[in-house]
């Protein structure tokens, strides 16, 4: 009788197809790939829809030169015939100088992303006051405020001063006082190139940002009151917003859109002024002395060519320097 074996061996490849074939027969199908919903990112902490605020309260009625501040006290005033200086004494006496600002506003205060440290032109001026406070301009104690928080933080006195972008106006003037204009900006609009925004007036149904108790937040309300405004803390976040898509314009001074231009190629500003927009040291309502100090630093950095070096160190972005603004005194 001759060997099985091949016959066996055949049998046993034909069972391991049979298998392999009945395998692929049951094999379950590759499951459809899930469908994924996109959503639109968060908005900063902070940001919303603009609440429906009522029109400011009317300006004073005396308020008829809202730039106008009190003069220095002369250079030569001292020993009995100065003035009384108690904002100042205790100032001097606390070795610090407290200033209000933030860290989102790129040129004017924000921080230097290699060292940390908060730098910009509001910082600076902040510096050359407390130089003349105690010959030395790192005497300095910061503290972050939003722009909601500006007023109250003068009003308690948890800062001195505060040195942010703040227009002065007849309404502000009921609450604070303000130095003489330190810089001169005009309210425009930020917009990505080529989305057709090319002013306020196409601004109607469209989102636009802004931050929360700043001039610009009202006046877009008053201007363009079809605008679906978004607010946010700081105008770093505008920029955030208008980046992701979720806003259409920003529109807020040209000193402050030029610095969230200069971080993004695609962003440029439109339009003509708005407004005026006058910038001045916001110090609390009673400290008329540190009024007349901070007016004092002001002249000298405008006459000793101070001020035209720090717009050349931050500001050339926004073309020449003009020069300082000239000062106006009440008395």
């Amino acid at each position: 009788m001759k060997n099985p074996a091949p016959l066996r061996f055949s049998f046993a490849i034909l069972a391991v197809v049979g298998a392999l074939i009945a395998g692929c027969a049951t094999e379950e199908a590759v499951p459809d790939v899930p469908v994924v919903s996109y959503t639109e990112p968060p908005l900063p902490d902070g940001a919303g829809p603009a609440a429906t605020s009522p029109e400011p309260s009317s300006p004073d009625p005396q308020c008829d030169r809202p730039t106008a501040s009190l003069r220095p006290i002369p250079p030569g005033a001292a020993g009995q015939n100065a003035p009384p200086m108690p904002t100042v004494d205790a100032i001097k006496d606390r070795g610090r100088l407290i200033v209000g600002l933030d860290a989102g506003s790129n040129l004017f205060s924000f921080r230097d992303p290699m060292t940390g440290k908060l730098v910009g032109f509001d910082v600076d001026i902040a510096r050359e006051i407390s130089r003349d406070l105690f010959g030395d301009p790192d005497r300095v104690d910061f503290r972050i405020l939003s722009s909601a928080e500006r007023i109250e933080g003068l009003q308690d006195s948890t800062v001195d001063i505060v040195v942010k972008t703040m227009t002065i106006t007849c309404a502000r003037k009921e609450d604070v006082s303000f130095s003489t204009v330190y810089f001169q900006a005009q309210q425009r609009v930020l917009a990505v190139k080529g989305s057709g925004i090319n002013g306020v007036a196409d601004l109607a149904d469209k989102r636009v940002c802004a931050v929360d108790g700043t001039t610009s937040l009202r006046r877009l309300q008053r201007i363009v009151p079809t605008a679906q405004i978004v607010t946010a803390s700081m105008w770093s976040d505008c920029l955030v917003v208008l980046q992701q898509r979720q806003v259409d314009a920003i529109s807020t001074d040209d000193a402050i859109l030029a610095g969230l231009a200069s971080q993004d190629p695609y962003l440029e500003m439109v339009g003509a002024s708005l407004s005026p927009e006058p910038y001045g040291v916001g110090i609390k309502k009673e400290s008329e002395d540190l009024v007349r100090f901070v007016n004092g630093t002001l002249e000298r950095v405008r006459s000793d060519g101070t001020w035209n070096r720090l717009y050349d160190k931050w500001l050339t972005v926004m073309g020449t320097s003009p020069g300082p603004p000239a000062p106006t005194y009440v008395d």
